[in-house]
């Protein structure tokens, strides 16, 4: 069985696409004003923001019976037509950032069965960093009562030839556009074609391609030895492992002949390769809200050496930040919250009782080696992009 495959996708009939799509729920979760200006920009129109939980909102009423609205919500729009379906095909993503630069990708199907976040298994398709087990069952509970998903996990590979997202540009001109809009809030414009007919084939087989042993021992040596890696996670490690953890119970209730072909056993997501120019990896900071400001700064000076050897991997720097912030609570008493982009942590740690924990540029050449030969980083080790060119929820998924 392929390990990413076309299928069945829905797209919104949305006369205002840009009300339509909204960022991933995990981010800017310490702005509720971002929320706020979202929900204005929505407006009362079919909108993914009806569709999904920010967690800007987790600790708030507004959680109270998300995962029930939501289903229902996703019901009614099924109901009164909000989607049309592009049968078995991929989509080629065409994404001009809030820079200007445009970053390459294709919306697929993975099959949850090649994928393992827990880092015991020797899978196809693993996670790059460790999982915040306390943030997945708001996500699990959602898919539960939910016939319908929406992609925000971007699943890297390492295409050094760019043998895959080459074959869909260079026909793009042929392919059926089936979107073209702006993103609210500054994220940038998004453009996407259906990937069907001979263009699908010869899509579908460089992805297979790519699954090679040889191929891999010639990547990455002796670290081949620890079983092929053929796609990482390289951002929405927890809604992908939601999703795993979903099928995972759906499956012990199915039949053999029914595990194969399923829908919950598969999820959408966009493969970007990890070589892509504009694909830009950036650190994840740490704040620090309700402490004591004082306190911190001492403690703080007297650890920072702990992060900042020259010789230190990405991993072990994150592991010692996070590991200070994390006495320090113990301590001192604040709670943590995990912060993409360098302006924002420090804005957040400038406001009152606030303290910031900035981590330094993070260099993505090496990472499937790092993964295969030391496991996942440690959760939170960094981010694909700032905030605002995070993917946005755009295309759905029956998953029942």
């Amino acid at each position: 069985m392929h390990i990413v495959t076309s299928t069945d996708i829905l797209l919104p009939c949305a006369e205002d696409m840009g009300a339509w799509s909204v960022i991933a729920c995990d981010q800017f979760t310490s702005e509720p004003e971002y929320w706020a200006a979202a929900e204005a920009r929505a407006a009362e129109k079919p909108s993914t923001l009806s569709l999904m939980l920010p967690e800007a909102w987790l600790h708030t009423a507004r959680a109270d019976g998300a995962d029930g609205r939501i289903a229902d919500t996703m019901r009614r729009y099924l109901a009164e037509g909000v989607f049309q379906t592009v049968p078995d095909s991929f989509i080629y993503v065409e994404r001009t950032l809030s820079d200007g630069r445009v970053r390459r990708g294709l919306v697929a199907a993975l099959d949850l069965e090649q994928y393992d976040f827990t880092g015991t298994q020797r899978t196809s398709v693993r996670s790059t960093e460790g999982t915040v087990e306390e943030r997945l069952p708001p996500r699990v509970n959602i898919r539960r009562s939910a016939p319908l998903e929406m992609p925000h996990t971007l699943l890297l590979m390492d295409d050094r030839t760019d043998s895959v997202l080459s074959l869909a540009e260079k026909a793009k001109d042929t392919l059926e556009k089936v979107y073209d809009f702006d993103l609210m809030l500054g994220g940038g414009r998004i453009a996407g074609w259906r990937v069907s007919g001979e263009t699908k084939a010869a899509v579908q087989s460089a992805l297979d391609a790519l699954d090679n042993a040889a191929l891999q021992r010639e990547k990455y040596g002796d670290a081949a030895e620890n079983g092929k890696l053929t796609f990482a996670v390289g951002d929405g490690n927890h809604s992908l492992a939601a999703a795993k953890r979903f099928w995972e119970e759906k499956r012990e209730t199915l039949p053999e002949n029914e595990r194969e072909t399923d829908p919950a056993r598969f999820a959408l997501v966009e493969i970007e390769n990890i070589h892509e120019p504009s694909l830009v990896f950036e650190p994840i900071h740490r704040v620090i809200f309700d402490t004591d400001t004082s306190a911190f700064a001492a403690e703080f000076t007297a650890h920072r050496t702990e992060w900042e050897a020259e010789d230190e991997t990405l991993g072990e720097r994150v592991a010692a930040a996070e590991s200070f912030c994390r006495a320090y609570i113990a301590a001192h008493g604040g709670y943590i919250d995990y912060i993409h982009g360098d302006d924002t942590a420090r804005s957040l740690g400038e406001k009152p009782n606030c303290a910031a924990v900035l981590l330094p540029p993070v260099e993505k050449s090496g990472l499937f080696l790092s993964v295969l030969k030391n496991g996942a980083l440690p959760k939170k080790s960094f981010s694909m992009g700032n905030a605002r060119d995070k993917r946005y929820y755009l295309e759905c998924r029956k998953i029942r």
